[in-house]
Formats: C-alpha cells, structure tokens, sequence
C-alpha cells in the first residue's frame, strides 16, 4: 500500500519546462472556519456507483506582508516552518516530473509534483486533460524530510478553456490548512458520512493515475474512525503483513458495497458477526502494515469491483464562513502578488 512519504508514482504528464524559482518573503495563512454544503445523493444499489509559451521568467518581488492574523482558536499542526517561498513556472510540453527534476534536482522533484497533482486532480483528469499548451504556476516551500508545501497554484487549461485557481489557507479554529478556490470553497470533497471526522490532507487517491486502490488520509495515529454506513463486521485483520490491522464491513441496507479499513492502530473494536450503525466508532487510524506514515486507508467495493468512494459515496464541499472571507482575500492577494497577479 503506497503512502503519503512513499508515493512516487510518475506521473504520465506531458510537460516542457519553463520555470523560474526565486526567494520570496510572505507571512503564514491567516487562520479561519469552514461551513458544510449539501452533496449529492447516493447512488441506486443494484448497478453500483461508478468512478467518474509562458512569459519570461522573472524574481519573484518580496510583497508586502498581510496584516498580523489572529491566532487560531485551535491548531494541531506545528508553525509553518520559517523557509522560503519560492515560485513554480511550468509549461505543458514534456514530462513534468523530469522537467522539474531538472530544474529543482531529484531530491525535490518528484515530492514536489506529487504534491502540486493533489491539487490538480480536483480540476482535471491527470494525465488526460493536460494538453500542450497549458501553463501552471505554483507558489511552494521546502521542508527538510518532508513533502514541500504547496500555497497556490494556477494552472491555465487550454482543454477547459479557463483557469483554475487555489490557495493555502486554515479557517479558524480548524486544526489543518487547505486548498480554496477564489470563491471560498474547499477545493477537496467531503464525505456526507465520513469515516474520520477531520484529516490533514488526502494523499492517495483513484483519480490521481497511480493505480491506488482508495483514498489514504494523512491522520494521527489513534484517530477515531467510524462507520459510512450500517453494516456487518465481514473480517479483522487479514494479509496483516501488508494490510496490518484491517476491518472489512458489509452494507446491510441493500446496497451491496462493502468499506475497507488498512493500517489501523489496533485491532478494531468490533467483532466479526457484529452489527454496527452509520457514525459508530468502530477502530482507530494507524501506521501497521505495509505502511510508513500514519494515515487511514479507506476503500469501496461493489463485490469484485473497486470503486472511487468520491464517485460512488455523497459527497459536499465546504465553504469559507462570512467571518473568513476577509482574511482568506487578504491571503489570496498577497499570493496572487507572489505569482506576478491573478
């Protein structure tokens, strides 16, 4: 099972680069709090779900710093650590992981686009809908031992004929930073009945083209996980060498789907046989297994089929509160700065 540190899948992407990195200075996101939308409804039991040349380089200006943000009422995650912003410039023409290998080295390279394709596969089919002529720029900073940080990006799609736009930011009193659209909304999907209340960030997922089989869920150990739906305890911990702790729970509403549970902390805390209701807690995220970083693997299955769970599950996004509005602008501008405008 590939994981947040592990992934490196390469992504079949045809990018030619034109990139320009320079030093910028910025202040941290401002912190604010998100309000649920409504998703779409589930879907019919029987058939089951289905998966549905840019300018000269230039240095990037140091920008005026934003006002100071007001702390957040509750962080889990450590400060941003004090590196450099630096700015992204890639144009659609050749491979893009050997494009910015070539520019940012090997080391750096290939977390980088992973972590820039996290963004992109909410837009876009990757590699399908990236076509020459694209451009993509992207605002990132460096983390020794960790995968970079993205704080924008904006990629010009000639196939959609439009360009997308989103932005690091942490609502207040959320525990996570995440990527929002200029209108306020989050830019990753929600379940309607999800099985960790909260996460860092996804991943690993089908739509990103490395073959993964579901969603992982960058967690701390220990997180509570629930059930999506009411089910049947179907089996514990199997193939424990790869899966490590493990719970497989079957639909019982006439669906016909079943939810895999991997890596979890421990054993769960249901029994095979046991009948479990939508919103229990029936286990807790973990690192076993074939696993090297704590997060949740969380998988779909229509008998033999593998399903996207974003497809085939309700879904909303969430949305900025009024009270965020303002300070998420403030942040968007200043970034927008960074890259050289809107």
């Amino acid at each position: 099972m590939r994981t947040p540190s592990s992934s490196r899948g390469r992504l079949v992407v045809c990018f030619a680069l034109v990139v320009s990195v320079a030093a910028c200075r910025g202040t941290p996101p401002r912190a604010t709090a998100p309000a649920p939308t409504r998703g779409p409804t589930a879907p019919p039991p029987a058939a089951g779900p289905q998966p549905a040349p840019p300018p000269a380089s230039q240095p990037v200006a140091a920008a005026a710093p934003a006002s100071a943000p007001a702390p957040a009422v509750a962080t889990a995650a450590a400060p941003a650590p004090a590196a450099a912003l630096k700015r992204l410039r890639v144009a659609v023409n050749g491979p893009l992981e050997t494009a910015v290998v070539r520019e940012v080295g090997a080391e750096l390279g290939p977390r980088l686009v992973q972590v820039i394709a996290r963004v992109l596969v909410w837009w876009v089919s990757v590699p399908g809908d990236l076509v020459r002529g694209d451009q993509m720029e992207a605002i990132y900073q460096e983390r020794a031992g960790e995968d970079p940080i993205v704080h924008a990006v904006h990629y010009r799609s000639q196939k959609h004929g439009r360009t997308f736009r989103a932005y690091r930011f942490t609502p207040a009193g959320a525990h996570w930073p995440h990527h929002y659209s200029p209108e306020g909304d989050e830019l990753e999907l929600r379940f309607t009945h999800p099985p960790l209340a909260d996460y860092e960030q996804v991943t690993a997922l089908m739509r990103d083209g490395r073959g993964h089989k579901g969603v992982d869920f960058k967690t701390p150990v220990g997180t509570p996980i629930r059930a999506p739906f009411d089910a049947r305890v179907v089996r514990t911990n199997w193939h424990f060498k790869g899966n490590g702790n493990s719970l497989d729970l079957q639909e019982v509403g006439g669906w016909g789907v079943t939810a895999l549970f991997l890596h979890l902390a421990e054993p769960p805390s249901v029994a095979v046989g046991a009948q479990v209701t939508r919103g229990q807690v029936v286990a807790k995220s973990g690192n076993t297994g074939h696993s090297f970083a704590p997060h949740l693997h969380y998988q779909i299955m229509h008998g033999p089929k593998v399903l996207d769970p974003f497809a085939a599950l309700p879904t909303h996004r969430r949305k900025l509160e009024a009270g965020d509005k303002a300070p998420f602008a403030t942040e968007m501008a200043r970034l927008d700065q960074l890259l050289g405008g809107p």
